[in-house]
């Protein structure tokens, strides 16, 4: 493994050292996250010094990063010690702009964690900064956001819905084409099953109305994406269920998105239910290969008291492939 290499996965970048001595000054390698290639370097003169920077060049000239993030330095012996920075949120143009000094006596083999919790472009001329990730901005074209508008004035004031379906705890109308159009199990449910074809009613019982009505946003394509966040978990579960193959894959790709210490656990079992193989691909190289398994040690016994026996010997055969001795 190179010295200067810095990996990354979702927001996270991490770059272990395996040499680090007493009067040493190493840069890391360029690594992407958002759009921009960042580095990382680290000098030692009293204090431990830890600078994150852009990369000289346009993109980040004409359009400075404002990067909200925490940094994290240990050791990688036996005891692994910590030291955590303040949330910072800078401007970041150059190499002077940020410099975090620890006051630490790590030496040798040493793990510096970026957590990058946003990150916006700032504008040359001024005005708000908006974030590079995800936001609820509207990018149909004129035609689209008309057909949109259509589609969701259909499923608000249900014209001539043709379709009840039954909730945990209340009803909704919907139309048979659509729901048919984008799963081969409404399909079938709606045309095949002789009582719900009848009585033009389903009955999705697992499901809040608040969620089958995002579900049905999503199907209908007007879901925004705060409803989407709230009812993923649930959207994962229909999606599955009812065979909308789109639907899982972005709630895939959602859950990937923000995966932390806190719900990397909860997302490992989530990914073996619906056998996402990307998302525990994900929550593997986060625990091991990145060494967070040791934020959520805490948390592993009552873990193992309920995964999968199947899921707990993965997780084994993944220890025993990653963790080779150095």
């Amino acid at each position: 493994m190179s010295d200067s290499r810095v990996d990354t996965i979702a927001r996270l970048a991490q770059w272990k050292i395996d040499n680090f001595g007493p009067c040493s000054y190493k840069k890391s390698d360029p690594f992407k996250v958002g759009i921009w290639n960042w580095y990382l370097s680290i000098e030692r003169n009293r204090y431990l010094y830890i600078h994150l920077f852009p990369e000289p060049c346009r993109v980040s000239k004409e359009n400075p990063p404002v990067a909200k993030f925490i940094l994290r330095v240990s050791n990688a012996s036996s005891s692994r010690k910590f030291s955590v920075s303040p949330v910072q949120e800078k401007v970041l143009r150059t190499y002077d702009d940020f410099a975090w000094a620890v006051d630490t006596t790590f030496v040798g083999r040493i793990i510096i964690d970026v957590e990058f919790l946003d990150l916006k472009m700032s504008p040359l001329n001024g005005g708000e900064a908006s974030s590079v990730w995800p936001c609820d901005g509207k990018l149909q074209s004129i035609a689209e956001q008309s057909t949109l508008g259509c589609l969701s004035r259909m499923l608000d004031e249900a014209i001539h819905a043709d379709l009840t379906i039954i909730t945990a705890d209340g009803n909704l109308r919907a139309h048979k084409a659509i729901l048919s159009a984008n799963s081969p199990v409404f399909h079938s449910m709606c045309h095949h099953d002789p009582d719900e074809k009848e009585s033009s009613t389903i009955h999705i019982k697992d499901m809040s109305p608040e969620s089958c009505m995002a579900l049905l946003s999503y199907l209908y394509g007007t879901i925004k994406l705060e409803g989407f966040w709230k009812h993923r978990l649930a959207l994962l579960g229909a999606a599955n269920k009812y065979d909308i193959g789109s639907l899982k894959d972005a709630c895939e790709e959602s859950l990937i998105e923000d995966l932390n210490s806190g719900n990397v656990l909860e997302r490992l079992n989530e990914a073996w239910l619906y056998q996402l193989q990307k998302l525990k691909k994900a929550c593997f190289t986060f625990l091991f290969e990145f060494g967070k398994i040791y934020d959520v040690r805490d948390d592993m016994n009552s873990f193992f008291q309920h995964a999968d026996r199947e899921l707990m010997l993965e997780i084994f055969q993944e220890v025993l492939t990653i963790w080779k001795p150095i």
